[in-house]
């Protein structure tokens, strides 16, 4: 019994202490103060201290995916590492995004800001509110454009392809 209770507070610290790297969030706004969405979403993040920011590419313009009868999108990728959970991650995202300001839209609608999570490391998960990698990434080149600026040598778990043999393979 006693060891039990060892090896419990044990792993408990160690899950305390661990930080999962590689981990990719796409930001996009083509609504209101398209840029300054992105930059509060970037220091909102970056002042959470369960998240470090690692790097951040370029802010990209693009047309916009699905509904394409609205404005251009501001997009960019950051990389960062965490202490979260995928799932407190993601909540984290989703709750950001409500604060910043972002209201419900129609599917691939207009957006004040929309924080989806590219990568977990090398995690592959799904369930009914997310699929992580995020789906259909190397269909877009909103989120590979910038993916490839910062991380070209990432490895796609699900592809099994680096992300510039997949911007290559979109050429």
């Amino acid at each position: 019994m006693r060891k039990n209770t060892r090896r419990y507070y044990k792993s408990k610290l160690t899950k305390a202490k661990h930080y999962v790297s590689n981990v990719f969030i796409a930001f996009g706004s083509n609504k209101g103060d398209r840029i300054n969405y992105l930059r509060e979403a970037v220091l909102g993040i970056s002042h959470n201290p369960k998240i470090t920011l690692l790097k951040t590419s370029s802010v990209y313009e693009t047309k916009p995916f699905g509904d394409v009868n609205q404005p251009n999108f501001l997009n960019a990728v950051i990389k960062v590492k965490t202490s979260y959970l995928l799932t407190e991650m993601i909540d984290y995202l989703k709750n950001l995004e409500v604060e910043l300001g972002r209201k419900e839209s129609a599917k691939w609608g207009p957006r004040e800001i929309d924080l989806d999570l590219l990568f977990f490391h090398d995690v592959i998960f799904e369930n009914v509110k997310v699929k992580v990698p995020h789906y259909g990434i190397q269909d877009r080149d909103f989120v590979l454009t910038p993916l490839n600026e910062i991380a070209a040598d990432f490895f796609h778990p699900k592809k099994k392809k680096k992300i510039q043999d997949i911007c290559s393979d979109n050429i």
